[in-house]
C-alpha cells in the first residue's frame, strides 16, 4: 500500500492517542481543571511526567507560579465533562462547577483531585521547557491513587475496568475495548 502525504497540522494526530487527562492546578483561590491530550512519563529515577500546555491557557500561569499540579485520569464514560472542561476557560467562571465536577483535597499537593476520575498522579514542578507556543511542565510524582479495581495484581491496567479516554482530533475520542492476547 503506497504512503499518501497529509496535511502537516495534523501530523500529531498519528501519535496523539494516549489517554486524555484532566489538569488540576491551584494558586491561592484561583482553581481551574482543563483537558489534555499531550502527556507522557519521562523518567523512572526521578519518576517524572510531562504535559505540554499552550501559553495563553489559564492553567499555564497557574501552574507555573504555584509550581505543581494534578493529572486525573477520566473514565470514558465522562466524555461530556471532557468536552466541557476544553471548551470552557477557567478564567470566565468556575469549570468545576460548569462541568459537573467534585474537586477533592489532594494528598500531597494543593491542586485538587477529581473524584469522578479513576485515578490521579500529583505532581510537583521539576522543570518547564518552552516549545514553540506550549510549554512542557515535568513534574516529579509525589503521590498516584486509582479505584480499585483498575490495576491488576501486577499493577497492569485493567482495560475493561478503567475505559480510558484518547482523543483522536476534534471532538472525537475512543477508548480500548479490551486486551488483544500477544502470541
Amino acid at each position: 500500500m503506497p504512503f499518501k502525504n497529509i496535511p502537516l497540522q495534523h501530523a500529531n494526530r498519528l501519535i496523539n492517542h494516549g489517554p486524555t487527562v484532566l489538569i488540576t492546578s491551584k494558586l491561592g483561590d484561583k482553581l481551574n481543571v482543563m483537558t489534555a491530550a499531550w502527556q507522557m512519563p519521562v523518567s523512572f529515577k526521578p519518576l517524572l511526567v510531562a504535559t505540554a500546555i499552550g501559553h495563553g491557557r489559564f492553567s499555564h500561569d497557574l501552574i507555573l507560579e504555584s509550581r505543581e499540579f494534578v493529572i486525573s485520569i477520566p473514565h470514558a464514560n465522562m466524555t461530556e465533562e471532557v468536552l466541557c472542561c476544553g471548551t470552557h476557560s477557567g478564567r470566565d467562571g468556575n469549570k468545576f462547577k460548569i462541568c459537573g465536577l467534585t474537586p477533592l483535597k489532594a494528598k500531597k499537593v494543593n491542586a485538587p483531585v477529581i473524584h469522578e476520575c479513576i485515578g490521579h498522579i500529583e505532581c510537583r514542578l521539576y522543570s518547564h521547557h518552552e516549545a514553540g507556543d506550549h510549554t512542557i511542565f515535568v513534574g516529579e510524582v509525589v503521590e498516584a491513587a486509582v479505584k480499585d479495581g483498575i490495576f491488576d495484581g501486577y499493577l497492569r491496567v485493567n482495560l475493561g475496568q478503567a475505559r480510558t479516554l484518547h482523543h483522536l482530533g476534534g471532538k472525537v475520542f475512543c477508548y480500548p475495548g479490551g486486551i488483544l492476547p500477544v502470541s
